[in-house]
């Protein structure tokens, strides 16, 4: 190939990447999120979790618990482990399905790529929590009614932003994974692994061991963000949330995302 061929392909090249914005990206990486059939029914299986859920609380519970923040902590538990799959295949699928090559073809600048994929993960994974607290709000109006007993509202808006926030930081810890290890199967593993794995290592070690007992919330991020399922935070858990966040989620993502951008893709 001539030296002028290839300066015309960069000039192409750095051309198609002024012409394509982040705003364009993102509308595209919105709907690659849905248009396979994976990724339908990944989707769907959020809003299915949450009838279930909602369900199971209205059949099994007791009367007295018929409460909103019964339903919340019920659909909380499988919004956990679905949204942060959901991040893991956004990045993964790229490299899973071959389309890599052909996506950062048509945009050059990979960063405006992974910044598209995280900030549609994130949309999605709060209109998903936000969908199961209108899931839960109806269920705890219906089963107050069957069960003929008063409704009881009992979470509060710092409440249930503490729970919206918690699935994002595990939502992001999926993303994390994803840009870490490209690989859609590793990446799930590698996700059950620190979400139920490691927390029962470190519960084991701190019930044994005291000097470890008081470090756990310091280092153990899982434990940390799992606070915000509990109500408000103190001072000091604020503290402990952020020095875990900073070790296992903003420094991984720092170096999956340079990996991502300096990687051959194939």
């Amino acid at each position: 190939m001539s030296t002028t061929t290839l300066d015309q392909v960069a000039v192409d090249r750095a051309s198609t990447d002024r012409r394509i914005r982040p705003p364009q990206v993102i509308p595209v990486e919105l709907r690659k999120m849905f248009d396979t059939r994976s990724g339908f029914w990944l989707m769907a299986s959020i809003v299915i979790a949450a009838l279930l859920a909602t369900t199971a609380v209205i059949v099994f519970a007791p009367d007295e618990e018929l409460t909103f923040s019964t339903f919340a902590t019920a659909f909380g538990i499988p919004m956990t482990v679905i949204l942060p799959i959901v991040a893991i295949l956004s990045v993964t699928s790229e490299w899973s399905q071959r389309s890599g090559l052909t996506t950062f073809t048509l945009v050059p600048h990979r960063g405006r790529v992974i910044g598209a994929k995280a900030l549609v993960s994130v949309f999605v994974g709060v209109v998903a929590v936000l969908l199961a607290f209108a899931v839960g709000a109806v269920g705890n109006v219906v089963g107050t009614a069957i069960a003929g007993v008063d409704r009881v509202w009992d979470a509060s808006l710092t409440d249930l932003l503490n729970i919206v926030l918690a699935n994002v930081l595990g939502l992001l810890v999926g993303f994390m994974l994803g840009v870490l290890i490209r690989s859609s199967a590793g990446a799930i593993v590698a996700y059950f692994v620190y979400s139920f794995v490691l927390p029962t290592l470190s519960m084991l070690l701190a019930s044994s061991q005291g000097w470890f007992r008081d470090l756990q919330p310091w280092v153990d991020f899982n434990f940390a963000q799992t606070a915000l399922f509990n109500g408000s935070l103190t001072g000091e858990q604020w503290a402990q949330l952020g020095v875990t966040s900073l070790a296992w989620l903003v420094v991984p993502t720092a170096v999956g995302i340079r990996l991502v951008l300096r990687s051959e893709v194939k």
